[in-house]
């Protein structure tokens, strides 16, 4: 019998050496072999109906490069629509960048606004992204501007979206564990460090991966990088802990037009979806080719919309 069992044992230890390495619990990055392409992403989808030409172009430099979706309230159901998308990148083992985008109050009224119709809306949609992820791999961002737009509230609507973006993380820690999920943080120029640490702080960015930079806008990735860590010191200093972050590179490669955030000329493609690089990930976050709103080189383009004119722009800075 003793024998027996150590000939058991033996067999199991060399079961154990000879089984590939698994991931750890919770790293996406482990759980995948690169970032997903969305093939339904405006530029792809406008590519498939306008082929030739500058088509060709496009999908070349954009289309067929990995960037992320963003949800909102025109995703209609949140949950089957998170799960179907987070599905389609897990069967092809990709690691899909999604973007939470359904804010009560969302871009204080701007060429974005809209958002969820009461704070109660806002936690059941949210509650049903996560739960859409579930246990699949992802990568998310969660409400851009939010935190940079705080001030733009009456006073007495601030903390319920605190709150709110607090409820938001939860969810993300409960429901997705094999999410990392990022607060958007805002810009280099936009919102002081340490202002922006305490925002995070009493939004919940502790208890998910870290947060985001840069999106949508056009800060380079030194500056961007600089200004991340700036606010993970802040975070150190004043309440204990450190918080990596990811950089919007989508349209940095020439870096930004002075103070102009909404459709400026002369901006270039930056670098496309990757780890490292000066942050924990570079991603693209905004679609590129895809309005800022009714402004800048693209006045009649509606913000979300696709426009081949902005999309070429980008690809040739200019």
């Amino acid at each position: 019998m003793r024998i027996k069992t150590l000939g058991l044992l033996a067999a199991s230890l060399l079961a154990l050496i000879a089984a590939p390495a698994q991931a750890a619990d919770g790293n996406p990055l482990e759980k995948t072999n690169g970032f997903y392409t969305d093939p339904n992403s405006n530029p792809a989808v406008w590519v498939k109906n306008h082929p030739g030409g500058t088509a060709d172009q496009i999908r070349a430099a954009i289309a067929t490069k990995a960037g992320a979706r963003w949800f909102g309230n025109w995703s209609g159901d949140i949950k089957s629509a998170v799960d179907g998308y987070t599905y389609a990148a897990d069967v092809v083992d990709k690691l899909p960048i999604l973007v939470a985008y359904n804010i009560p109050g969302r871009d204080c009224g701007g060429h974005s606004g809209g958002g969820a119709g009461s704070p109660d809306a806002y936690r059941s949609w949210i509650s049903n992204f996560a739960a859409g992820i579930g246990g699949k791999p992802a990568v998310v961002v969660i409400e851009p501007d939010a935190l940079a737009q705080l001030d733009c509230l009456p006073t007495g609507e601030r903390q319920t979206r605190l709150d709110l973006l607090r409820f938001a993380a939860e969810q993300f820690a409960s429901k997705a564990p094999n999410t990392w999920a990022y607060m958007d943080g805002g810009n280099s120029t936009w919102i002081p460090a340490a202002t922006m640490a305490d925002r995070l702080n009493a939004a919940g960015v502790k208890s998910i991966r870290g947060l985001a930079i840069n999106v949508s806008n056009y800060k380079t990735t030194t500056d961007s990088a600089n200004y991340g860590k700036a606010v993970s010191a802040a975070l150190s200093s004043k309440y204990g802990y450190t918080k990596p972050f990811v950089i919007d590179t989508s349209r940095n490669g020439n870096g930004p037009l002075g103070s102009e955030w909404c459709n400026p000329a002369g901006r270039k493609l930056g670098v496309t979806s990757q780890t490292g690089g000066g942050a924990e990930m570079l991603l693209w976050v905004k679609v590129p080719g895809d309005s800022d709103g009714k402004c800048g080189i693209a006045p009649n383009v509606e913000a979300g919309t696709f426009s081949p004119d902005l999309a070429l722009r980008l690809i040739n800075g200019s």
